[in-house]
């Protein structure tokens, strides 16, 4: 399906809606849907708008038009436009009625377009889920891969190629075969291990409308990656790796949220993060790992113990990534004391509001550097 393709179809629907659509502002959405492509949700709602709508009093029509047509909501149209309503799916006709040569065509190609409802969840924020639509965003989640890069264990492994460690037993095993004769030597190098992943989600009352949705991801992360370990912050730190590590989602989030204690409650990122360092992190599980922390900065305690703790993981980790659901709003600034003393301290600051924002995360976590 091409743009072109698409643009038609869906001005005949805003057409057949009542909008005035030009042949001239369909050519511009077809070039607008050429640049931002079909994928993004926003980005087609907002080429169609402005290139397709030319009145105010559209507006509205148009909504509900998109919504029919582009995420197979057929109640937004109301009775005066039925037929959008009944089918499932939206079917569009894309071809004239003749060939050319006066003949009608007997078989014309239909094209199916909506975006799925598992791919509207992909840009919609946490904040906005319905409880059935965080249960539907499981599916997405359980995509993710947050691989990273790998780092060298220190036992060897079999070489094709020459290296500077001699495999002394294959050289040897194959020298016997040969009854002796001289073969050619056999090598080994350092093995490649996957990185640990360390996350670290904060559960005050702040970060309420988003951390059921990131613990979500906590569990994908720990059911999909090896090497994964997985804690709370709020008031105390809590340890949940064990509790996600159930393949079962229901059971494994219930599990996780009956261990915390200290749901939506206040948080001192500071004393968290020193518990973590002292018990955990610097003694070993945080040195050459990913530390991501999900996080809107808002902190109860002494910004200078957060700054403090802060650079003493940075020392030992290979990256930390601070992921912020906050950042994605229009005008945002990390004035929040916490995130101010945190952010001079991290290596990568990204949006975590949303599916897509957390894809954005895996290539963020797969950066050398």
């Amino acid at each position: 399906m091409t743009p072109a393709n698409m643009a038609v179809a869906f001005g005949r629907v805003l057409r057949g809606a009542g909008v005035a659509v030009p042949l001239d502002s369909i050519l511009t959405f077809v070039q607008c849907l050429g640049v931002v492509g079909v994928t993004e949700r926003d980005a087609v709602y907002w080429a169609g708008r402005g290139s397709l709508v030319r009145r105010p009093e559209d507006l509205d029509i148009y909504d509900k038009a998109f919504r029919a047509f582009w995420e197979g909501d057929h109640r937004a149209l109301d009775d005066r436009n039925a037929p959008l309503q009944r089918p499932q799916t939206l079917a569009v006709d894309l071809d004239d009625d003749s060939d050319g040569s006066g003949t009608r065509r007997s078989d014309r190609e239909q094209t199916t377009l909506r975006f799925s409802a598992l791919e509207t969840l992909r840009n919609k924020d946490f904040a906005e889920y319905t409880v059935d639509e965080l249960r539907d965003s499981r599916r997405l989640m359980s995509r993710l891969r947050f691989a990273g890069p790998p780092r060298r264990a220190l036992r060897l492994e079999r070489s094709s190629g020459r290296t500077r460690h001699t495999d002394v037993r294959r050289t040897v095993r194959a020298t016997l075969r040969h009854h002796g004769e001289p073969v050619r030597r056999r090598y080994r190098r350092p093995a490649q291990r996957l990185r640990r992943l360390v996350v670290l989600l904060d559960i005050s009352g702040s970060m309420e409308p988003y951390a059921r949705a990131l613990l979500q991801f906590m569990h994908s992360a720990v059911v999909g990656r090896q090497r994964v370990e997985t804690f709370t912050l709020g008031t105390r730190l809590t340890r949940v790796t064990r509790e996600l590590s159930s393949r079962d989602p229901d059971r494994a989030l219930t599990r996780a949220s009956g261990r915390v204690e200290d749901w939506s409650g206040g948080t001192r990122l500071g004393e968290t993060l020193r518990a973590f360092n002292d018990r955990w992190g610097v003694s070993g599980m945080a040195r050459g790992a990913i530390v991501v922390i999900l996080s809107d900065g808002w902190d109860r305690g002494d910004p200078n113990v957060l700054a403090e703790q802060m650079q003493r993981l940075g020392r030992v980790a290979h990256r930390v990534v601070w992921v912020n659901p906050l950042k994605a709003g229009p005008g945002y600034a990390p004035l929040a004391r916490g995130m101010a003393a945190a952010l001079p301290h991290i290596d990568a600051f990204v949006e975590g509001h949303s599916v897509d924002a957390l894809e954005r995360l895996a290539m963020v976590m797969s950066a050398e550097s």
